[in-house]
């Protein structure tokens, strides 16, 4: 309980003190940013390409489906994938400055266009565990702090020491798909019974999807019902 609501807590102090102590811009453009908005300023936001989302694997769809043909013939490893666009301008800007900038209290406004799209969330969120040795690296796990603050917005609860990397991997940028599969293999594992039968794993961006189909077999053979993905973006395949 206190390694759950403790630093969510801390990053809700330090969010507020940063934008009081520093000026408020926008994180693409840099120009001044109105004490409304959030996110970004209009003009970046409006520049964003707003795509139609396969609500199962999370690709790009001409209109609005609960499964696109692929899915129905190669189902992915979860059921619902949730995105709030796809990796489109200002998107990669944001999670950039949000992953390696140390603008972490991003997560917040990250959280309230994500929970806008969920309509019926997971009653417990699992973020994609880093390494701790790249945890140390980069200073926090986004997946985590996205999670904190998704459970605001949806009433759910986070827990963070089920999954835990086993293992230390290369990054997935870049590799191909043989290459990501034995990157992954034994990198993660479970700790404890599962939390509940209907779970989301947080990530920040699914590209290939590997890493979260890799969490999504282990969750099934635990015995998960209903599994969720919940991310910022959704890359389109190459």
């Amino acid at each position: 309980m206190i390694s759950t609501i403790v630093p969510r807590r801390f990053t809700r102090v330090l969010t507020h003190w940063r934008g009081k102590l520093l000026p408020l811009q926008c994180p693409v453009c840099h120009l001044a940013l109105p004490a409304h908005h959030s996110l970004c300023c209009d003009a970046c936001w409006d520049a964003h390409h707003q795509c139609l989302l396969c609500q199962c694997c999370g690709l790009p769809v001409s209109q609005p489906q609960a499964r696109c043909g692929a899915c129905l013939s190669q189902p992915p490893a979860w059921d619902r994938l949730v995105a709030i666009s796809g990796y489109h301008d200002p998107l990669p800007q944001l999670i950039h400055a949000f992953k390696y900038q140390g603008a972490f209290e991003l997560a917040l406004p990250f959280a309230q266009q994500l929970s806008d799209r969920i309509l019926t969330p997971a009653p417990v969120l699992l973020p994609v565990p880093l390494h701790w040795r790249r945890r140390w690296q980069r200073g926090f796990n986004q997946s985590l702090h996205l999670a904190w603050a998704l459970a605001d917005n949806l009433d759910t609860r986070v827990v963070d020491t089920y999954l835990s990397r086993a293992r230390h991997t290369a990054p997935q940028q870049g590799l191909s798909r043989q290459d990501r599969l034995h990157n992954l293999r034994g990198a993660f594992s479970l700790h404890g019974p599962l939390p509940a039968s209907h779970v989301a794993v947080v990530d920040d961006v699914v590209t290939t999807g590997q890493t979260v189909s890799q969490l999504c077999r282990l969750l099934r053979k635990a015995g998960a019902k209903t599994i969720d993905v919940y991310c910022l973006a959704r890359t389109d395949l190459p």
